[in-house]
């Protein structure tokens, strides 16, 4: 997809990064939002790393073969298979995702990991009650390992579908008064074909269950990558160093991927 694409760059390890930035390149690597692709083959896992997967979460939102999703029961835990999936998956040199997954299976992740486990766009429960959300618990635990929050922009898990700058900023300095700026990053999860998710959640009503405002709020608002000026100077309002901010802009992702990637 990327060949005679001179504006991209595929990440092979973290020192691709620097490389691409310093041509002017954007880097990228793909990641898998839940074990399915692997369709039961741990063996998958490496031929997906091979491919450009340099990120994987266990669950989306619903149970699988591998461990519980967000919106099933939270006591779900990871299966013997999903344990399968983390062991290979730090072999392999892969980020272990606990995003979307349930609160059983997050910690199930850190325990079974032996490599810094993630929360690659996710939001404060202390922010907004939500069961995409995570509890303080989930991510001080998610510190312990060395990982990284990345604080998810979209407005219904923010608050009131309110993707402002102030709710970003208000989510990125609950999670640092909590577990240090080291352990904070950004995950906006931002979409830009909105018709076609609005199809998409409407196809998928058990991963998307009502009540929780994918529908009813209106449509979903998110943060826009534009607004990332906006937040970095109101974190410097906030006092924030610039190592900081520049660690909750990406350096603290680059860290745990330079740890972590082959």
């Amino acid at each position: 997809m990327l060949q005679g694409e001179d504006r991209f760059a595929l990440v092979g390890s973290a020192r691709d990064v620097p490389r691409a930035k310093a041509a002017g390149r954007l880097a990228i690597a793909f990641d898998l939002e839940g074990t399915e692709p692997l369709d039961g083959s741990l063996d998958m896992i490496q031929t997906y790393y091979d491919l450009g997967v340099r990120t994987m979460l266990i669950a989306y939102n619903e149970p699988n073969r591998a461990g519980g999703g967000c919106h099933g029961d939270p006591g779900t835990g990871l299966t013997t298979f999903g344990k399968a999936v983390v062991r290979e998956m730090n072999r392999a040199g892969m980020l272990v995702d606990a995003t979307h997954c349930s609160r059983k299976t997050t910690f199930d992740l850190v325990e079974s990991s032996t490599a810094p486990v993630i929360f690659s766009h996710s939001v404060p429960a202390g922010i907004k009650k939500h069961p995409r959300n995570i509890d303080d618990e989930q991510m001080l635990a998610c510190a312990q390992t060395g990982g990284v929050i990345g604080i998810n922009g979209v407005g219904i898990f923010l608050g009131d579908n309110d993707a402002s700058t102030k709710s970003i900023v208000r989510a990125i300095d609950y999670a640092v008064q909590l577990v240090g700026p080291e352990h904070v990053g950004l995950g906006l999860d931002y979409v830009f074909d909105r018709a076609e998710l609005s199809a998409f959640i409407d196809a998928n009503a058990t991963t998307f269950p009502s009540g929780y405002g994918y529908k009813e709020s209106g449509p979903v608002q998110f943060a826009s990558p534009a607004q990332l000026p906006e937040v970095t100077s109101a974190l410097m309002g906030l006092g924030y160093s610039s190592a900081a901010i520049e660690g909750i802009l990406g350096g603290n992702f680059f860290r745990v991927a330079s740890h972590v990637w082959h």
